[in-house]
């Protein structure tokens, strides 16, 4: 082991001063015994079973690798129902159950609104239970969670929808016929956000154990050079979840919402009435993931030769008392202990530096992970499907990647705890750097009838209504742009004044008869347009994606070459009984500082720089429709590189914070001192 370091402290005989105050048992006489050791009564090495149930078959999973394949599946499942099916599911949910954004952002945030709630208290109790029947229960709650979101679809009857509403320019009495304001109309759907709530609240109970247990259960299991990469290829595997959500469930939206479309009316992918079948993936992971409480409840309390391991562990505990205070006191045993655990935990200055910096971290990840795809689509001009894969294909494996990496070097390594630290100082250095991709993402705005240009001179800007489309009773809650023969993209058939339209054998609109639309930009000798404007936004003249996308992907490779070390040092700095609660207190500040205001603080930002609102028949706004590219390029520049900053700063104070322990094994005179100060 390089570095300096002492054999566990939790390992160790305590001092004649420190035994007069709490009698020690005697099989931890020993210097080399571990408090973890056999003669323990709280400590089970068995075999893998129920009961008296051992089969022989099953012992050959009773390892660290058999753990691992289980973990890794729960939480792939979990990653693809929480990140993947549920935010591909929102806008689908909001449509069917008539349900506007800020509900449906209560529903996304409740998932993590039980987490913070319930992780502190769960990673206390359950570090010293039997952390595979924790991960059972977290297996039943996430079924349990999937299965209750998906309710509402069996509860609410079958998906009726109204006519087919027309793009295309018509008389004004026509239109304000068939639209009304519904403002004042509640939906008896309106109900089922409680259910979806509750689903995701159960969700969240079952995501708590899975990340604080689950992972210290990994570090008990194997020697503390393979630690890293055991939690490295477990948090490589999560990352897939939300990849394999996407895609399976947008394929899922191709079906029907009922499977059988009804034959009385005429509905497909491209028209605004049809919702997908949501609901077939939550049922699906339900089945698959209580299928994996019976692995779980097979695993004993601790592996075979979990003794043996923990016995040859070094501590590399920060040197502040803390772990002769846990040790002697035996903190963590009763609920009495946990302020005083918690007390020791925030007063910990390298814990608290790493969890800082991971919130920051967080921050800015969570961020793009939402926001991607919207900045591909409005600075490169592409659909929101295409945008989301590219976004996926990028984010995804450069992130596992990025894990596995990191994982792989500080295990071969051997890295100390000051190591690692330093190294996640060098990965976060690199990833700001990287961050100048947005240069290279700063494309100009196409012209935008009612926008950015007028209508031939007439109508002003900032206003989609001009004299030529004045009379054709347009919706702004309609967007369904169409690029004109004059190279203008307009906000939809009817802005651009066109009465009719062809599909043509690609299935694409060409439109005709548009009042709006001006002569073509033509080249000498071109021939005349053979339409006046086509479905689709209108090509960019931005190249600039390629390079975007390559040096993107190895900033989100170096921002995640930090993550598996980030979880490493936490664990080795704290004492050895306080690192799964460690592992929760560093998840709440990663919620309550990283995923929940990240989105939203992103969000923000990139509504400053909205140019066009879409607002409805009740003068509602909604979502924005066109932005200024130029401006969302330095305000997302600015706050990942504020964001990358901070977190290099708690990187390096963490660094000048650490102590570690002194090389002899005694307990020293400020670790007496301490311990003789609290009382219990």
């Amino acid at each position: 082991m390089s570095g300096g370091g002492i054999e566990n402290a939790a390992f160790e005989t305590p001092s004649p001063s420190l035994g007069r105050q709490r009698p020690w048992n005697s099989a931890s006489s020993s210097a080399t015994s571990s408090a973890c050791a056999p003669s323990d009564p709280d400590f089970e090495e068995g075999p893998c079973g129920w009961g008296r149930c051992t089969p022989e078959s099953l012992q050959l999973c009773n390892n660290p690798e058999g753990y691992l394949v289980v973990y890794s599946l729960l939480a792939t499942f979990q990653g693809i129902v929480v990140n993947g099916l549920v935010n591909i599911s929102i806008s689908t949910i909001e449509k069917r159950y008539e349900l506007n954004s800020s509900l449906t952002g209560l529903i996304s945030a409740s998932y993590d609104i039980s987490f913070c709630m319930l992780s502190l208290f769960i990673s206390f109790f359950g570090e010293r239970g039997h952390k595979p029947r924790w991960l059972a229960f977290s297996a039943f709650m996430l079924g349990l969670g999937s299965l209750i979101f998906c309710l509402p679809h069996f509860s609410a009857g079958k998906y009726h929808y109204g006519a087919k509403p027309e793009d295309t320019c018509q008389a004004p009495e026509t239109v304000s016929a068939n639209i009304t304001c519904s403002a004042s109309m509640k939906s008896s759907h309106h109900n089922y956000m409680y259910v979806f709530i509750l689903g995701q609240l159960l969700l969240g109970v079952g995501g708590t154990p899975l990340y604080t247990l689950g992972t210290a259960f990994i570090d008990d299991s194997v020697p503390k050079h393979k630690s890293s990469l055991y939690i490295g290829i477990a948090y490589a595997m999560s990352l897939l979840g939300p990849a394999i959500g996407y895609v399976v469930g947008g394929q899922l939206l191709n079906v029907y919402i009922d499977i059988q479309i009804p034959e009385s009316t005429k509905v497909d992918q491209d028209d605004p009435r049809w919702l997908g079948a949501w609901w077939i993936g939550f049922l699906a992971c339900f089945f698959a993931i209580w299928l994996l409480i019976i692995p779980f409840s097979m695993f004993p309390k601790h592996l075979p030769g979990t003794a043996k391991i923990q016995a040859e562990k070094v501590s590399e505990t920060h040197d502040d008392g803390s772990e002769a205070l846990v040790r002697i006191k035996n903190i963590g045993k009763n609920f009495k202990d946990f302020p005083i655990s918690l007390l020791i935990l925030l007063r910990n200055p390298v814990l608290m530096c790493l969890i800082i910096a991971s919130s920051s971290e967080a921050l800015v990840t969570t961020g793009f992970a939402t926001f991607l795809p919207k900045f591909i689509e409005n600075q490169f001009g592409k659909t929101s499907s295409f945008s989301a894969t590219l976004g996926g294909l990028v984010l995804v494996p450069a992130a596992v990647l990025g894990q596995v990496i990191s994982g792989i070097l500080v295990s071969k390594c051997k890295m100390d705890l000051k190591s690692i630290i330093k190294f996640m100082i060098s990965t976060c250095s690199v990833a700001l750097l990287l961050n100048t991709v947005f240069l290279f993402a700063k494309c100009r705005n196409e012209p935008f009838a009612g926008v950015s240009e007028t209508y031939n001179g007439t109508g002003t800007l900032r206003n989609l209504t001009a004299p030529c489309n004045a009379n054709c009773g347009c919706l702004r809650s309609m967007y369904y742009p169409v690029c004109g023969r004059d190279r203008v993209q307009y906000f939809s058939p009817c802005f651009a004044g066109c009465k009719s339209y062809l599909v043509d054998s690609n299935m694409t609109k060409i439109y005709h008869n548009c009042s709006c639309i001006g002569k073509p930009v033509r080249e000498n000798g071109s021939e005349d347009f053979l339409f006046e404007a086509i479905s689709g936004k209108c090509p960019t003249q931005c190249r600039f994606l390629p390079i975007f996308l390559t040096i993107f992907f190895f900033a989100v490779v170096f921002t995640f070459m930090a993550v598996t070390p980030t979880t490493v040092a936490i664990l080795r700095c704290v004492p050895h009984k306080q690192r799964s609660f460690a592992l929760g207190v560093q998840l709440v500040f990663l919620r309550l500082l990283g995923t929940i205001p990240g989105p939203i603080l992103f969000g923000v930002s990139i509504d400053s720089s909205c140019t066009l609102w879409d607002i409805d028949e009740c003068e509602t706004k909604g979502a924005c429709w066109v932005y200024d590219n130029e401006r969302v390029v330095y305000l997302l520049m600015g706050m990942s590189a504020a964001c990358k900053i901070i977190t290099i700063v708690f990187v390096v104070l963490a660094v000048y914070f650490y102590k570690p322990p002194p090389l002899n094994k005694a307990l020293s005179t400020k670790d007496a001192e301490m311990v003789s100060t609290v009382h219990t």
